[in-house]
C-alpha cells in the first residue's frame, strides 16, 4: 500500500498541478478576458469623456476667437480712432458703438479702453458707462498678462486660445499691411468666476494716417457663465454642459478639472457622456465575451478608418465648395456666392423692415495696366485691389470680385447714411497708390450704388441698379461714386434706345454726312471739305453726334460706324475732284480694326486718289504710342493718305506728337481761336503753332471761327485754312458745289478785300 500510496502520491500530485495549473489558466485565461471586457468598456467611455473634452476645449477656443472677432468689428475701423484715440474722448460715441453695442449685441459683460500707456479711459460695466479708473483698477492683475501680450506678443506662461482668429486673419494682416494690428484673448479668473478677457489694438480700417503713436487698447470681459456654456454645449450635442465650482457626484455626469489660460483652477467641466462601452461592461456574456471582443475590436478598427475616410472626404467636399464659391485670384467671394448670401439677406431684411446697400466697384482704366506691365501685374493689382477694400471695410460688409476689374459689396443692414458711408469707405480705398512689382500706381475706381427696398427687392434689380448708377459714374468723368436714381434708368433705356436705333439706322443706311468746307486764308476760295456725321431719327429728330457716337463706342459700332463715314464720305470725294476731305478717325476704330486693309479696299471701291483724302486723328489716338499706333499711321501715309492732328494744344504731349510722328496739317483747337480777338495769349499761342508748323512743313488749320475779327486775325497770323460757321455751316453734299462757285466768284471780284466785304457777298448769294 505504501508502494501503492507512494505510486498514487505522484500521479495524485501532478494532477492536481496539472489541475491547477489548468484551474489557474483557465482562472487566468477567464480573468483576462474579463480584464480585457472591462478595459474595452472602460476606454470608450474614457475616450469618449477625452474627445468630448477636446471639443469642449476646441469650442472654447472658437468662442474666444469670436470674442476678438466681435471687437475687431469696432476696433479696426476709422471712427473708433477719431472717437477714441483722438484729441478727445467721444465719451458718447463709445457708449453707443462701442459699449451699448458689445453689450447688448454681444453680451460683453465689461468694456474698458486703455490709452497708449496703458491707462483706462473709459469704462462700460454690466450696460452702464462707468468710472473708468477704479473699474479697471479692481482687474488690473488679471487684464495686466493680456494687455502685454497685445502689446508685445505671446505670452508663453499662457495657453494659446485664438488660432481660430490668428489663422482667419493671418493673410489678412499681409495683404493689408497692417502691422499695428495686435491682441490677446485667453480665459482667466476674474473675481473668482471664469471669464473670457480680449484685448485688441484699435488701429484704422482706411486712412492709415489716422493712426500717431501706439494704438489704445479695446478690452472686453465676457463672463463665462450659464447662458455662454449652454451655447457652447449645444453646439457640441451636450445641452448640460456646465463650469462648476465643485465635481458632480452623479456617475452618469463626468467631471473634469478646468484650468484658466494661466494654470489656476476655475473648477470642473460637467456634462453626461456618452459612456458608450457601459453596454458592453454591462450585458455581454463572459462564454461569447471571446468573440464579442474580437468583433468589437474589428468594429472600432472598421469605424476608425471609416471615420478617417469621412473626414477626408468632408475636407476635400469643404474645399470643393469652398472654391465653387471663391475667386481663385483674390480669395474673394464670387460673383455666383455674392448673389447667394445677398438674396438670404434681401429674404431676412424683408422680414425685419431693414435695408440693404450693394456697390458695384470697376477699377478705372485697369486695361492700361494689363497693355503697360502685363497680365502678372493685373493679377497683382487685382489681389491688392481686394486686400485693400477688405481692410476698408467692416465685418459685416460681403465683398466680392465679379471678374476682370469689378467687385461688389453688400452692407446690411444699411440705412442711407451706410450707404454715404460705404461709399466713402469705399473711394478712400484708392487714395493711397498700389505698390506692383517696385512700382507706384496710382489707380481710382468708379462706384454705382443701389439700396433696397428703394431700388429693388432681388439681387438682380438692386445689382442692375448699381450697374446703372456705375455707368453714370463712369460717364461722368470716372473716380467717383453715385447712387441710382429713377432719372439713370430713364437715361439708360434711352441710351439703349438710341444704340438699337443706331444699328437699325446703319443697316438701313439712313445715317447721312454734311460737309464743311476750309477756306484759303490767302484765296479766299474752297481748298477742302471736312465730313461731319448727321442723323435724324423718325421719333427723336436730329441727335447730336455728341450723342450717339459715345454710345456708338461702348456698344461696339464704331468700327461699323467708322466705316460707314470712310466708304460714303470716299465715294462723295469723287463729287469735287479739287478739293480735299478730311475724315476723321475714332481712337476706337483706330485701335481695334485693320484700318489699313479697310483704307486699301475702300481706294481701290471708289478709285478716289489718297492724296486727296485727309486722315484726322486726334491725341486719343497717340496716348499710348505703341508700336502698333506708329506702324499704322506709317502705314497710312505710305498709302498716300494725308494725316492731320486734331484739336492740337489740348491734350497733355501735343509737342512730343509733332516731334515723333509726322503729320501734313495741324489743326488748331477753337479753345484758343475764340480767345484770339480778347487777348495776347492765345494770339501768341497761334502765331507759336503757325512758327512750329511751318518750320516742320505742315500746314496749319483753324477751326472754330466764327467773327470776322478771328479771321482776320488768323489770317494775319499766317494760318494756310480757316474752318468755321463764319464762312459756313455743314451743308449737304449737293451744296457743297454751289458755294465753291459763291466763294470762287467772291475772291475774282473783290481780290484781296476785307473778310467783312467777303462774307457780306456770300451771303448775299446764298440768299439769292
Amino acid at each position: 500500500m505504501i508502494g501503492e500510496g507512494h505510486s498514487a502520491g505522484p500521479y495524485r500530485n501532478d494532477l492536481r498541478r496539472l489541475t491547477r495549473a489548468i484551474g489557474l489558466a483557465l482562472a487566468g485565461f477567464g480573468a483576462a478576458l474579463v480584464i480585457i471586457t472591462a478595459y474595452t468598456g472602460w476606454s470608450a467611455n474614457r475616450a469618449a469623456v477625452v474627445r468630448e473634452r477636446q471639443l469642449v476645449e476646441n469650442a472654447l477656443d472658437d468662442a474666444v476667437s469670436r470674442v476678438l472677432d466681435e471687437q475687431k468689428s469696432i476696433a479696426w475701423w476709422d471712427d473708433a480712432v477719431l472717437n477714441i484715440a483722438g484729441p478727445r474722448l467721444n465719451s458718447e460715441w463709445a457708449d453707443v458703438e462701442m459699449g451699448a453695442f458689445f453689450f447688448e449685441t454681444y453680451g460683453h459683460d465689461e468694456v474698458f479702453v486703455l490709452n497708449a500707456q496703458n491707462e483706462p479711459i473709459y469704462a462700460y460695466v454690466n450696460g452702464q458707462n462707468v468710472p473708468a479708473a477704479p473699474a479697471f483698477a479692481a482687474h488690473r492683475d488679471v487684464v495686466a498678462p493680456i494687455v502685454r501680450e497685445a502689446r508685445t506678443g505671446a505670452d508663453p506662461n499662457l495657453r494659446t486660445r485664438a488660432r481660430a482668429f490668428e489663422a482667419g486673419q493671418g493673410n489678412y494682416r499681409e495683404l493689408l499691411g497692417a502691422q499695428n494690428a495686435r491682441w490677446s484673448a485667453h480665459v482667466l479668473s476674474v473675481d473668482g468666476r471664469p471669464a473670457v478677457v480680449a484685448a485688441i489694438t484699435i488701429v484704422p480700417n482706411v486712412d492709415a494716417s489716422l493712426l500717431r503713436g501706439t494704438p489704445y487698447l479695446l478690452v472686453s470681459i465676457v463672463e463665462v457663465d450659464a447662458p455662454f456654456m449652454s451655447e457652447v454645449g449645444s453646439a457640441l450635442l451636450l445641452p448640460d454642459l456646465t463650469l462648476d465650482r465643485d465635481a458632480a457626484r452623479s456617475d452618469a455626469r463626468v467631471s473634469e478639472a478646468f484650468a484658466g489660460d494661466d494654470g489656476r483652477p476655475l473648477g470642473y467641466l460637467v456634462w453626461t457622456t456618452k459612456r458608450p462601452g457601459q453596454t458592453q461592461l454591462l450585458f455581454i456574456l463572459p462564454l461569447v465575451i471571446v468573440g464579442v471582443a474580437g468583433a468589437g475590436g474589428i468594429s472600432a478598427h472598421m469605424l476608425r478608418q471609416l471615420k478617417r475616410a469621412s473626414t477626408e472626404l468632408a475636407a476635400r467636399e469643404e474645399q470643393a465648395r469652398y472654391e465653387a464659391q471663391h475667386d481663385a485670384l483674390s480669395g474673394l467671394a464670387n460673383r455666383h456666392y455674392f448673389a447667394e448670401v445677398t438674396s438670404e439677406r434681401l429674404e431676412a431684411s424683408a422680414r425685419g423692415g431693414e435695408g440693404v446697400a450693394v456697390a458695384y466697384i470697376d477699377v478705372d482704366r485697369f486695361k492700361d495696366i494689363n497693355d503697360t506691365l502685363g497680365h502678372h501685374a493685373g493679377d497683382e493689382l487685382i489681389k491688392a485691389v481686394a486686400a485693400r477694400l477688405c481692410a476698408h471695410l467692416g465685418p459685416d460688409d460681403f465683398l466680392a470680385r465679379f471678374g476682370g476689374d469689378e467687385f461688389a459689396v453688400m452692407r446690411a443692414p444699411a440705412t442711407l447714411d451706410l450707404g454715404d458711408a460705404l461709399a466713402d469707405q469705399l473711394r478712400a480705398a484708392f487714395v493711397e497708390p498700389f505698390t506692383i512689382y517696385g512700382q507706384s500706381i496710382r489707380m481710382t475706381a468708379s462706384i454705382g450704388l443701389a439700396m433696397a427696398p428703394d431700388h429693388g427687392q432681388t439681387t438682380e434689380a438692386l445689382m442692375r441698379c448699381a450697374d446703372i448708377a456705375l455707368y453714370e459714374a463712369k460717364k461722368h468723368g470716372r473716380d467717383r461714386a453715385m447712387f441710382f436714381c429713377a432719372n439713370m434708368a430713364w437715361d439708360v433705356e434711352y441710351r439703349r434706345n438710341i444704340e438699337l436705333a443706331l444699328r437699325e439706322a446703319l443697316d438701313n443706311d439712313e445715317l447721312t454726312l454734311h460737309y464743311q468746307p476750309l477756306v484759303s486764308a490767302g484765296s479766299g476760295k474752297i481748298t477742302g471739305v471736312e465730313a461731319l456725321l448727321r442723323w435724324r431719327h423718325p421719333k427723336h429728330g436730329d441727335i447730336s453726334p455728341a450723342i450717339f457716337v459715345p454710345i456708338a463706342e461702348e456698344a461696339g459700332l464704331m468700327p461699323a460706324l467708322g466705316a460707314w463715314v470712310l466708304d460714303h464720305a470716299m465715294a462723295d470725294s469723287l463729287r469735287w475732284p479739287d478739293l480735299q476731305v478730311a475724315i476723321n478717325l475714332s481712337p476706337v476704330q483706330f485701335l481695334h480694326v485693320d484700318l489699313e486693309q479697310l483704307l486699301g479696299d475702300l481706294v481701290a471701291k471708289h478709285g478716289v486718289d489718297p492724296k486727296r483724302i485727309v486722315l484726322e486723328v486726334t491725341e486719343g489716338v497717340l496716348l499710348e504710342s505703341t508700336e502698333r499706333t506708329r506702324k499704322t499711321l506709317d502705314g497710312i501715309r505710305a498709302m498716300g493718305f494725308k494725316t492731320a492732328l486734331d484739336d492740337f494744344g489740348t491734350g497733355y504731349s501735343s509737342l512730343s506728337y509733332l516731334c515723333d510722328f509726322r503729320f501734313d496739317k495741324i489743326k488748331i483747337d477753337r479753345a484758343f481761336v475764340s480767345g484770339v480777338s480778347a487777348g495776347k495769349q492765345s494770339m501768341t499761342v497761334i502765331q507759336a503753332v503757325v512758327t512750329i508748323g511751318r518750320g516742320l512743313g505742315m500746314d496749319v488749320v483753324a477751326e472754330g471761327v466764327e467773327t470776322e475779327a478771328e479771321a482776320s486775325i488768323l489770317t494775319l497770323a499766317g494760318v494756310n485754312e480757316i474752318q468755321g460757321y463764319f464762312f459756313s455751316r455743314p451743308v449737304p453734299p449737293d451744296e457743297i458745289n454751289p458755294l465753291m462757285i459763291s466763294f470762287a466768284e467772291a475772291a475774282r471780284e473783290h481780290g484781296q478785300e476785307e473778310p467783312a466785304r467777303r462774307r457780306k457777298l456770300i451771303r448775299s448769294v446764298e440768299q439769292s
